[in-house]
């Protein structure tokens, strides 16, 4: 039962209704024809019994001629012959002619099975090229829909070659980008052009303060510590003496004072 069901799915799947379609018009055709060649061989045999018939009859006729002329010589004995084998030639003519008949019915019959049969048909070969050209279109229109949206297998190995072209590009440029941040932080070398430690220390240490800050002021926000400290422009040095100069004034008074008024 499992392997029937297996395999019917499978003959369904691989069955093109046009091709059944035409092996049952040649099948039709091929048994229109063993008609058509049954009535020609009726009518051959009922075409021989006619022959037959026919020369038995001209047989008769004679023999009758033949009985006439021998009682006519007076020679009863051929006559009474020639009666005798015309008597014979009788019983086969009316069996040929019973045979003849039954030849002759076939005939007819064969011959009214074969035009309802041609009428058959040609009346299902009108039916099959309808429904051929309605598959055709069926099929065409099927086929164009699934394109449309997507979902037959040609557009959709189309359909997956792009998702991996895409996903390919992506993790192009995800690597492409890594790359760039690896060598921008120092941690690759480019040893494409010339190296410049000096340059990249310098890139490291401006890099810091900015993130101290924003640390800071993160911090801030979240109230986890007092609001960050903005750098005012101008040296490091002269921004020490700004913020300490009160505390470094008093400590000069504290200080003894040279001779000679030095500073």
């Amino acid at each position: 039962m499992i392997f029937k069901s297996k395999a019917n799915k499978a003959l369904d799947r691989m069955e093109d209704p046009r091709e059944t379609l035409d092996y049952s018009y040649q099948r039709q055709l091929e048994m229109l024809q063993k008609v058509r060649r049954g009535v020609a061989d009726v009518a051959t045999s009922r075409k021989r019994l006619e022959l037959q018939i026919n020369q038995l009859e001209q047989q008769q006729s004679k023999l009758t001629e033949q009985g006439k002329k021998a009682l006519q010589v007076g020679r009863e004995d051929l006559a009474r012959e020639a009666l005798t084998r015309r008597a014979g030639l009788d019983s086969q003519l009316g069996d040929l002619r019973a045979q003849y008949q039954q030849l002759q019915g076939e005939e007819e019959k064969l011959t009214l099975a074969s035009q309802r049969l041609q009428a058959k048909v040609d009346s299902f070969r009108t039916r099959k090229e309808t429904i051929k050209a309605t598959y055709t279109a069926a099929e065409a229109q099927t086929k164009i829909n699934e394109a449309f949206t997507g979902i037959s297998e040609e557009m959709g190995d189309v359909g997956l070659a792009i998702q991996r072209a895409e996903e390919k590009t992506e993790n192009m440029k995800a690597r492409a980008g890594a790359i760039d941040d690896l060598l921008a932080s120092g941690a690759l070398e480019d040893f494409s052009g010339p190296k410049d430690d000096i340059q990249a220390e310098l890139d490291r240490m401006g890099s810091g303060p900015g993130v101290d800050l924003e640390l800071e002021r993160l911090k801030a926000e979240l109230g986890q510590g007092p609001a960050p400290k903005e750098l005012n422009q101008g040296t490091p040095g002269a921004q020490e003496q700004g913020v300490d100069a009160p505390q470094q004034a008093q400590q000069k008074a504290q200080w003894p004072q040279p001779p000679g008024g030095a500073q």
